[in-house]
């Protein structure tokens, strides 16, 4: 993974001195709160229902050992003992003191974190795939160019004022685990007509109240020409979008006003002009980032003990199942820990499990530590022999819950037991649903399903791209839920579809519940997934299966 350079580390500490004489003046009165307002979100610092939040960028999900030992120490520390992973990879901390936020980012510096860019208009965490660099089926690494963009974003001159956030991600894999279509760059690692590597670019996804899939601007870019590209994009954002309305502020709108072909006119204009600028240097860069993340020296080993344990142990089995992906190295796999145990805070995690997380990856995972968007923890490299002693450890921490991909891996926004934005609780109603099929004993055979659930309409949860997604409201004073049926964030992107009437607190967890029991009755074979059979089927008996014949006639 990349490693700070002196710069790098001069630069982090200047920003900390500066926000430490700010929150000083904030903290004896010469700043109002709107004063400082826009000087702590520079710095990740959000106010939220109850305390102040600090949200770290984790830049494409990576960590080291060393990194996740210090977010956990900071977590007991500062906060209450626990760190909350969010769907841009990056981890939250919920009740830092003001006058303590200084010091935590002093603290993340020591090992070269931040949280510069986490918030305000500005190009945000550059996101991507959390397989990179271990998934068989990548066709290259996205990393480097991830780290590539960081660094040119982090304090770009041009782009720390744009009309409104602005979010990237990226992917080197056909399958798509990033979920570039709703971002509004969306860069995709593809081979052309004469197998050489480049980029196929979309503009103008996003999700929120508007929820649009991103376009193909461009469906083969150079590698060498990514740089210069992606600024020409912002460099039109910046100049045409909106600033009058801030619902309207996204490129997405922008997009969507002037067509496609009229975006692609300006930006390939504007790429015109700003490639000859480029003389190589980016390249230089890249490729001396490129080497830190060289392969792991990867060693043969005879696999038998994880296979014997698999065959000896059907819990051991169940999570090797489940939470298991091929890796590209044969002997080894990809072991996604997930942080959804049943009636557990989806991405919540403890000191001593952050503790644990690293002395597996130190021991077993070539010091890799992945956050995935969908707030899981990843050991990208581990080899199958050692996967048993891992699962016994996981299983002590309370880490080995066997539901990667299933009905309660639930994404969640914080909703409002944190979140001052949020209008409904999203929490309660994950640990609801998970309790409820752990209580049914139908995960395992219903399979493969995302559910993902928003506090409000801005959609942190993502609730929009689940195959079923829900929306909490405030309908007069009483939370109301919404269900959407038919999203998917993978290369086949779509937008779910609204059911109908909403549900209320009380009767949302049994809603879920009759629409999995319909899937199981409406499907072919266990092979078809929930998204095959709604397509085959229709909506029509899964609104009968929420509403009753009648309601579901008049809906």
């Amino acid at each position: 993974m990349y490693e700070y350079s002196a710069e790098d580390r001069a630069f982090l500490a200047e920003r900390i001195r500066q926000f430490r004489a700010q929150v000083a003046r904030r903290l004896d009165g010469s700043l109002t709160e709107d004063e400082f307002r826009p000087l702590r979100l520079m710095n990740g610092v959000y106010l939220q229902l109850h305390a102040y939040m600090l949200r770290v960028a984790i830049p494409y999900g990576t960590l080291n050992p060393r990194q996740l030992r210090q977010l956990a120490m900071i977590a007991e520390r500062w906060d209450k003992g626990y760190g909350h992973f969010t769907t841009r990879q990056n981890i939250q901390f919920n009740w830092p003191r003001l006058i303590d936020i200084p010091d935590i980012l002093e603290a993340l510096a020591e090992v070269d974190m931040h949280a510069i860019q986490t918030s305000g208009n500005t190009v945000r965490n550059v996101t991507a795939d959390h397989f990179a660099g271990a998934a068989a089926d990548e066709i290259a690494d996205p990393r480097p160019w991830a780290e590539l963009l960081r660094q040119w974003s982090t304090d770009h001159p041009e782009f720390q004022f744009l009309p409104r956030k602005f979010k990237i991600a990226i992917t080197g894999s056909p399958r798509d685990r990033a979920a570039t279509a709703v971002h509004d760059i969306g860069l995709r690692i593809v081979r052309n007509a004469d197998g050489a590597e480049g980029f196929e670019v979309l503009v103008g996804g996003g999700l929120g109240r508007t929820p649009m899939l991103g376009k193909v601007v461009r469906s083969f870019l150079p590698k060498e020409d990514l740089l210069p590209y992606v600024e020409a994009i912002l460099s039109v954002f910046n100049e045409f979008g909106r600033r009058d309305n801030k619902y309207k502020a996204r490129i997405k709108i922008i997009v969507h006003e002037l067509g496609i072909e009229r975006i692609r006119e300006l930006v390939e204009a504007r790429f015109a002009e700003l490639r000859p600028s480029f003389t190589g240097v980016d390249q230089e860069v890249l490729a001396r980032i490129a080497r830190m993340f060289r392969a792991p020296d990867f060693v043969r080993r005879d696999t038998a003990p994880f296979e014997a344990a698999r065959a000896a142990d059907p819990v051991f089995r169940a999570w090797a199942d489940t939470n298991l992906a091929p890796h590209r190295t044969e002997g080894y796999a990809i072991a996604t820990i997930s942080l959804k145990a049943h009636g557990a805070t989806p991405g919540d995690a403890t000191a001593a499990q952050m503790r644990l997380v690293a002395d597996l990856a130190e021991e077993f995972g070539h010091g890799e530590i992945r956050v995935s968007h969908e707030q899981n923890l990843v050991l990208p490299h581990v080899h199958k022999a050692d996967l048993p002693e891992i699962h016994a450890r996981l299983k002590a921490a309370g880490l080995a819950t066997a539901n990667v991909g299933l009905a309660s891996d639930i994404i969640s926004c914080p909703g409002m037991d944190y979140c001052a934005l949020a209008t409904a609780r999203s929490i309660p109603v994950a640990q609801g649903i998970a309790r409820r099929v752990e209580e049914l004993r139908i995960e395992h055979e219903v399979g493969p399903m995302k559910i993902k659930i928003s506090g409000c309409i801005n959609a942190c949860g993502h609730h929009h791209l689940g195959d079923i997604g829900i929306l909490g409201l405030e309908r007069a004073g009483v939370e109301t839920y919404q269900i959407t049926l038919g999203g998917d964030a993978g290369p086949e992107a779509a937008i779910g579809s609204r059911t109908g009437p909403g549900f209320s607190y009380d009767e949302i967890v049994p809603a879920v519940e009759r629409l999995m029991l319909a899937y199981l009755e409406l499907r072919e074979s266990p092979a078809e997934r929930f998204g095959e059979t709604l397509r085959r089927v229709g909506h029509a008996p899964f609104h009968a299966a929420l509403y009753g014949e009648e309601k579901a006639d008049a809906a």
